[in-house]
């Protein structure tokens, strides 16, 4: 039978789950609109530096052709002088955008028929991280939605075999990340990595594993607290079949921050009454 002790705990692991469900349907309402016929697929990207990214926003109403000088598109960065880009009237109107945003931005006129007001950004920069916000009005209907763009450095790494050493380098990562090796089974395997910064900030990655034994096959974990890259890694006579996969991190700063403050307060709970 039970302790009182732990049922306690047990009952406070329970409100943990439901405490995190709650501040994550916190989160998303957020970042979005309800009462707004206006949504967003992603409303937390994680772009890469330098490459392009589409913001996603859609009006769920289909536009009629005829309707379509009708609609007006704004997009708005929080706390910045100016647009990040304007549609209306059937072209583009940037007298009032930013001049950080100047030639990195468009939607596309053929998709707004369908309802879709996505912001194409390119040229990822850091300082395009914050909030957006993207209007739509139309005669359909109108509304907001709110998306957060964070982002990041990324590459997957190049595999090279040579004197019974596996090296993994990755010339592009941020923030500063973290590199584990394991074997198939799940086994962490101790290897050594070394980092080197750029003027700009960013991590060139070279990591190396040894004894390593012909046929198998290796894990290469690479992350930081927005992207996780997972490379599987096959050593043969001749070379070295790698194959990487991303996953990114949907999940707030704050949540982490609040779900992690609540688990010490159940510990102290557990282990001080």
């Amino acid at each position: 039978m039970a302790s009182l002790g732990q049922i306690i705990f047990y009952g406070m692991i329970v409100l943990i789950v439901l405490f995190a469900t709650l501040i994550i349907l916190l989160l998303a309402l957020a970042f979005s609109d309800n009462s707004s016929e206006v949504t967003s697929t992603n409303s937390l990207p994680i772009a890469n530096l330098g490459e392009d990214v589409i913001l996603s926003c859609y009006l769920n109403v289909k536009i009629e052709l005829a309707q379509l000088r009708e609609v007006s598109v704004t997009w708005e960065k929080k706390d910045l002088k100016g647009l990040v880009y304007r549609y209306q009237e059937g072209a583009p109107d940037l007298v009032d955008q930013n001049s950080q945003f100047k030639g990195r931005t468009q939607v596309f006129p053929e998709a707004v028929g369908t309802g879709n007001a996505s912001l194409l950004l390119r040229d990822v920069r850091s300082s395009d991280v914050g909030e957006y916000t993207c209007r739509i009005s139309s005669s359909e209907g109108a509304g907001t939605v709110n998306i957060k763009l964070r982002t990041a450095a990324f590459t997957a790494p190049k595999f090279k075999f040579s004197k019974g050493i596996l090296s993994a380098e990755a010339n592009r990562w941020f923030p500063k990340p973290n590199v584990t090796w394991s074997d198939l089974d799940g086994n962490v395997l101790k290897g050594s990595t070394s980092f080197t910064q750029n003027s700009a900030g960013i991590y060139r990655v070279v990591s190396t594993l040894q004894p390593v034994n012909m046929s198998d096959t290796y894990i290469c974990r690479i992350e930081n607290e927005l992207v996780i890259a997972v490379s599987k890694a096959t050593v043969t006579d001749t070379q070295v079949f790698g194959r990487t996969y991303f996953t990114f991190n949907a999940a707030s700063s704050m949540l982490a921050s609040i779900y992690l403050s609540t688990v010490a307060i159940v510990l102290y709970i557990y282990y001080f009454t």
